[in-house]
């Protein structure tokens, strides 16, 4: 085996298991509140303390590479990560629970850029797609398979029992770190750390996921939107000196690139907003029309096997036909599929219910899987663990964003007069079906032919 397929290996291992630590939780809500007495708002910052420490350490990992290497930081990543785990599984209270899952966040939060950054350099760029389709196989079967995993555990053994399925994956890609890795892989060293930027960056994006999970409560979102706005204000301060500066804590200048920022809009406007649809659809199907949680739960299968094929089409024609015809096709027919929600009118109707959710995973999984082979299209390999962090940090934050805007938009609708319960949710998923049209629109600005002629030129 190839010392490249050894890292990619390494990192995809690891990909999995902060994926599987993402989505597993909320299974365990029920049992982990009645042990520990927990509120649901409390339940909810399970998932959402991980999320945070994901995000907010982020920043802080081109910074720590430089110092440290990325053998080394990958290595101590790993090991917060398993004490993240430890003491998560032996929380006694709510709140001893939430904040190590904070302490396994900030571990995880290192694992993705560290190990993505180390496994890009070893591609060149024709090559990438097809890691990229590999990176979103893995982004597909672990959401599938956590749920499943997590419910049997927490029936036949104990919620805790979700936390510490991890552990041994956490092991082997510990083992496999130390006896794969090189310790050839440090970055170009700073000359010091931007505390003012780290301080900033960090308060503004706490700021916007308290905002933005606040925001999605409807009992909350005059707080929310408090939040969100001081984040905003916050994060125009940070990026306004980060760009002055020469060596900021991320350089933000990245975003300028054509291709980065593309796939960037494209993940907050497709994936990002199927994460909020999918959500509503849950509550539509079961609060309004009475299906069982088994049958939408069943739904998931059709996506699955939709998102699988359109990444095999993404790795096998991205360097053919370039990623415009990818983008403009995936949002179009992730457009169709939440179009079809509307016509879902009681709970006979599971036939039409599979076929939306089969369009939606296929459009979804085809612009996010497109967006992960162009992203790094154009970005130097000294610049590969600053465009990482960023790509990593708008993709967490597009979950958030995704949830937040459908949640406030059926709000709206809910509360506006006249307007019954299910015709809420059907003007919510038509008006999020009509959305499609935006990432249509953005894929004009592509130089689809460059892209195209680039790969083939490297392929020479």
């Amino acid at each position: 085996m190839s010392y490249r397929v050894c890292v990619a290996s390494v990192y995809l291992l690891a990909f999995f298991i902060d994926l599987v630590n993402m989505f597993i939780a909320n299974v365990a809500y029920p049992a982990i509140g009645q042990q520990l007495q927990a509120t649901v708002s409390q339940l909810a910052w399970v998932s959402n303390g991980y999320i945070l420490g994901l995000t907010l350490v982020i920043p802080l990992s081109r910074w720590l590479a430089t110092r440290m290497g990325l053998k080394r930081l990958f290595i101590l990543s790993l090991l917060i990560f398993i004490i993240g785990i430890c003491g998560v599984a032996s929380a006694a209270q709510i709140e001893t629970l939430i904040a190590w899952r904070v302490v396994q966040g900030l571990g995880g939060g290192l694992l993705i850029p560290v190990g993505q950054t180390m496994t890009y350099a070893l591609y060149q760029s024709h090559e990438r797609a097809r890691l990229s389709s590999v990176v979103m196989l893995v982004a597909l079967i672990a959401p599938a398979l956590s749920p499943t995993i997590g419910g049997v555990l927490v029936d036949t053994v104990s919620w805790r029992w979700v936390f510490l399925v991890s552990l041994p994956l956490a092991f082997v890609a510990l083992l496999l770190a130390v006896f794969w890795l090189k310790s050839d892989g440090r970055l170009p060293r700073s000359s010091q750390l931007d505390i003012s930027g780290l301080i900033s960056g960090c308060l503004a994006l706490t700021l916007i996921l308290l905002g933005l999970t606040a925001m999605s409560e409807s009992d909350h979102q005059n707080l929310g939107t408090i939040c969100l706005l001081s984040g905003a204000v916050m994060m125009g301060w940070y990026v306004r000196n980060s760009l002055r500066k020469t060596q900021p804590l991320l350089n933000l200048r990245l975003i300028q690139e054509p291709m980065l920022q593309t796939s960037m809009l494209i993940y907050q406007l497709v994936p990002g907003i199927f994460t909020g649809v999918s959500l509503i659809a849950m509550l539509y199907f079961q609060g309004q029309l009475g299906m069982h949680a088994t049958v939408v739960g069943a739904m998931m299968l059709p996506w699955a096997i939709a998102s699988c094929t359109a990444i095999a089409i993404t790795g096998k024609k991205f360097n053919d036909v370039g990623p415009r015809p990818l983008f403009i096709s995936g949002a179009l027919v992730q457009g169709l599929g939440i179009g079809l929600l509307p016509l879902i009118g009681s709970a006979n109707d599971v036939i039409l219910g599979i076929a939306a959710y089969a369009l939606m995973g296929f459009g979804s999984s085809l612009c996010s899987s497109t967006a992960q082979s162009l992203a790094f299209l154009q970005i130097k390999d000294t610049e590969l663990a600053d465009a990482s962090a960023i790509w990593n940090i708008n993709r967490q934050l597009s979950f958030c964003i995704g949830v937040t805007i459908i949640s406030l938009l059926l709000n709206v609708l809910l509360n506006m007069s006249g307007v019954q319960q299910t015709q809420a949710y059907h003007l919510c998923f038509v008006l999020a079906a009509v959305s499609a049209v935006i990432p249509v629109m953005l894929c004009r600005r592509i130089a689809n032919r460059s892209v195209i002629l680039t790969l083939n030129q490297e392929k020479r």
